[in-house]
């Protein structure tokens, strides 16, 4: 990711885009500075939580590709304290979900399963949204950031509320399918499809 920078010019750490789409500037914070709740330094307490269906969907819909969970948490860290790393993942029983969810724990991520509720009129429905959400209120004591890897703007209420905490969100996502009301409620949005290489398999 390189040369991302602001409207107004100032450039950010680590290749992040300052969330201020179609020009709007974001409202002021407590600390009454524009964008991020605080800077980034290598003693902030990291949690990465991933929103796995959200990211497989657009990875696969835009480029037929996985999403490469090593390069993903490594950049979501950023050479930063990491507190707990989880992965919402669905279990639709396929063949490969399995080793899908023992590598995931290999890289280091803990892995939340759910499986898919079939209804009365044969639709399927599974998301994670409300527990991670859970897990990210109940981590905001305990860390600095919180890095919401989605593209979801059901979670932008979330931002608010963590960032009303005193936490610093960080979202990363593919920007030609992320929800605008997420990228303007985090302190920061980085978008996966800036460097392809590095988040795709």
């Amino acid at each position: 990711m390189s040369n991302n920078v602001q409207p107004s010019g100032r450039r950010l750490p680590s290749g992040r885009v300052a969330p201020t789409p179609s020009g709007i500037p974001k409202p002021l914070n407590r600390a009454g500075e524009r964008g991020g709740m605080t800077e980034i330094h290598p003693h902030q307490r990291v949690a990465v939580l991933a929103d796995s269906q959200n990211l497989y969907h657009s990875a696969q819909s835009f480029y037929s590709q996985n999403i490469d969970y090593s390069g993903l948490l490594e950049a979501a860290v950023d050479d930063r304290a990491l507190v707990r790393a989880i992965a919402y993942v669905i279990r639709a029983d396929s063949p490969e979900e399995e080793s899908f969810f023992e590598a995931l724990r290999d890289i280091g991520f803990e892995t939340k399963i759910k499986e898919i509720k079939t209804f009365a009129d044969g639709s399927k429905k599974a998301d994670w949204d409300l527990g991670m959400s859970l897990d990210a209120v109940s981590l905001a004591s305990h860390v600095d950031t919180v890095v919401l890897c989605t593209g979801d703007g059901d979670f932008a209420r979330l931002c608010s509320h963590l960032r009303h905490e005193g936490v610093r969100v960080e979202a990363m996502g593919f920007g030609n399918s992320a929800a605008a009301e997420l990228i303007e409620a985090a302190d920061d949005f980085v978008d996966l499809a800036e460097d392809e290489e590095k988040y795709l398999l």
